[in-house]
C-alpha cells in the first residue's frame, strides 16, 4: 500500500507497519520512554488498540520522534521541529488530553505553542525529577510489603482514590463515576503489579508499577496513610518495591517526583533511587 506522502515539517499518523521503527525510538531511552514503549507493545499503533494516536516525525526519511495522543499527550524523544510539527496537528485536532507529560525540555516547548490556545492549564508541574535505581536498595526491605491479592481490591480502592485526589487534585471518581479509575487498578492487581502494607483491612503503604517494559518499569501511586508519616514506613516500602520489581518485572525500577515534594524526593534518595533526567507535566 503506498502511502501518503507528508510534507517533511508534518507529523503523521503512525500504524502498526511502524512499529519497529517506533520501538527503536523509544529505546535511545528506555527509562524516559518506557510508559510510550509499554503501550506500543502491548496494543500496537493501530489507535482502536491503543486507545490513541501515535504521530511521528521523520528526518531525512527515518523516523526520530513519537507523540501519543491519548488521555495524556506524550512526546518522545521530540526535537525542536518535531515539537512544533507535533504542536500543529495538537490544534488542528483540539484538546482531548486531561495532561501533557514527558520530558521537560520537550514538555515545555510543546507548552509554550500550546498554551494561548488550550491555556490556562489547572496546574503545571515544571520540574519533576525522574529517578530510577538499578540494584538493590540500601535500605533493609520491609517484609510486610508484598503484592495485593484480587479479593484485596475493595481494601486497595479507598487508599487508591486517596492517593490520586491527594496528588492530582481532583477526585478519580469524576466523570464516569470512578469506574475506568477502578478497572485500571484492578488491572493492575491482575497483573501483579500493586504492592502494599496491609493492617487490619487498611492499606498502610502502597504502590503500582504502571508500566512496565523488559527493559525498565515505572513506579507510580506511592502513598502512605497519613498517620503513618514520619515514622519511616515509605523508604522500606519502597525497598520492598524495588526488590520484588527487580526480582519479576524489570531490571530497572523508575519513577517521578514533583520537585517540591521534599520528604517524597529524601525517601527515594534514601531508598537508593537516583536522579537521571527531568520530567514536567501540565494538567488540565
Amino acid at each position: 500500500m503506498l502511502r501518503v506522502r507528508q510534507r517533511s515539517d508534518q507529523a503523521r499518523l503512525l500504524d502498526d507497519r511502524d512499529q519497529a521503527a517506533a520501538l527503536a525510538v523509544c529505546a535511545a531511552d528506555p527509562v524516559a520512554n518506557v510508559f510510550v514503549e509499554s503501550r506500543i507493545r502491548a496494543f500496537g499503533l493501530d489507535a482502536g488498540r491503543l486507545g490513541a494516536q501515535m504521530w511521528g516525525f521523520e528526518q531525512a526519511g527515518r523516523l526520530t520522534s513519537l507523540c501519543c495522543s491519548g488521555a495524556n499527550l506524550v512526546p518522545v524523544q521530540a526535537t525542536s521541529a518535531a515539537v512544533a510539527a507535533f504542536a500543529d496537528r495538537a490544534l488542528r485536532q483540539g484538546r482531548r488530553c486531561s495532561s501533557i507529560v514527558g520530558t521537560s525540555s520537550a514538555v515545555s516547548e510543546l507548552w509554550g505553542l500550546l498554551r494561548p490556545y488550550w491555556g490556562p492549564a489547572r496546574d503545571v508541574r515544571a520540574a519533576q525529577p525522574l529517578m530510577a535505581i538499578d540494584g538493590p536498595s540500601p535500605v533493609p526491605a520491609d517484609p510486610a510489603v508484598r503484592r495485593v491479592r484480587a479479593d484485596e481490591l475493595g481494601i486497595l480502592l479507598p487508599a487508591s482514590i486517596a492517593m490520586f485526589t491527594e496528588e492530582v487534585g481532583i477526585s478519580p471518581l469524576n466523570g464516569d463515576g470512578g469506574a475506568s479509575y477502578r478497572a485500571r487498578v484492578a488491572e493492575l492487581v491482575r497483573a501483579g503489579r500493586a504492592f502494599a502494607r496491609i493492617e487490619d483491612g487498611r492499606v498502610i503503604f502502597k504502590a503500582e508499577v504502571g508500566a512496565a517494559t523488559a527493559s525498565a518499569c515505572q513506579v507510580q501511586g506511592v502513598w502512605v496513610r497519613p498517620e503513618f508519616r514520619g515514622r519511616g514506613v515509605a523508604a522500606p516500602g519502597m525497598a520492598a518495591v524495588v526488590e520484588l520489581a527487580r526480582a519479576s518485572i524489570s531490571p530497572v525500577v523508575s519513577l517521578y517526583v514533583n520537585d517540591f515534594n521534599t520528604p517524597a524526593r529524601a525517601t527515594y534518595l534514601r531508598a537508593g533511587f537516583a536522579e537521571v533526567g527531568e520530567f514536567m507535566s501540565v494538567l488540565f
